[in-house]
């Protein structure tokens, strides 16, 4: 294992070993924290906060599994830990759910992929967060509504809901580009 040297010395609180790994995995981490996180700033609360975390627990780090997903999981529950006690959920009903799930983004070829993660992150936060819970890292509706401590449906909803916003401002997005370009 690449980082067995390094963990065992932060396990004994050994302070060089631990600016070690912070060198090493914070930018890895910081990229996860950035699509969590509304700005720049948040993001280095969350990969700060991160931090203190894996320090405190990884004596609890057995040597199974990669070392950085589970850093990336510890990132990401501390990040969502910041929203939990925000009440940002919008529930739906059926009738809405099915109507916002046609909603698909068109294909954005012509958009630079800078300009889409920012747009990702000027998405509302409940939207910001499934979204880039689903898509970019992955996870099922269910493993978002349970870390969420949301339902499935208010997943999906957020899901789709963020997919129309995304829609919307590549359209804008394009229409100023071309405008733009003549």
């Amino acid at each position: 294992m690449v980082y067995k040297r390094i963990i065992t010395l932060c396990q004994k609180n050994d302070r060089k070993a631990q600016k070690e790994l912070y060198q090493t995995i914070s930018p890895k981490l910081y990229g996860s924290c950035l699509r969590y996180a509304p700005n720049e700033a948040e993001a280095q609360d969350i990969l700060q906060d991160t931090f203190i975390i894996i320090f405190k627990k990884i004596d609890q780090f057995k040597f199974k599994g990669s070392f950085e997903g589970w850093c990336k999981r510890i990132a990401v529950n501390t990040a969502l830990q910041r929203y939990r006690g925000v009440k940002v959920y919008d529930l739906v009903n059926e009738d809405q759910l099915e109507d916002l799930e046609a909603v698909e983004v068109e294909e954005s070829d012509d958009v630079p992929l800078k300009k889409l993660l920012s747009m990702v992150q000027e998405l509302p936060e409940r939207y910001r967060l499934v979204f880039t819970m689903y898509v970019i890292d992955g996870y099922s509706h269910n493993e978002i509504a349970e870390m969420m401590k949301i339902t499935t449906g208010t997943s999906k909803s957020n899901l789709a809901r963020a997919r129309k916003h995304l829609q919307l401002m590549v359209k804008t997005w394009r229409e100023s580009h071309n405008s733009n370009a003549s």
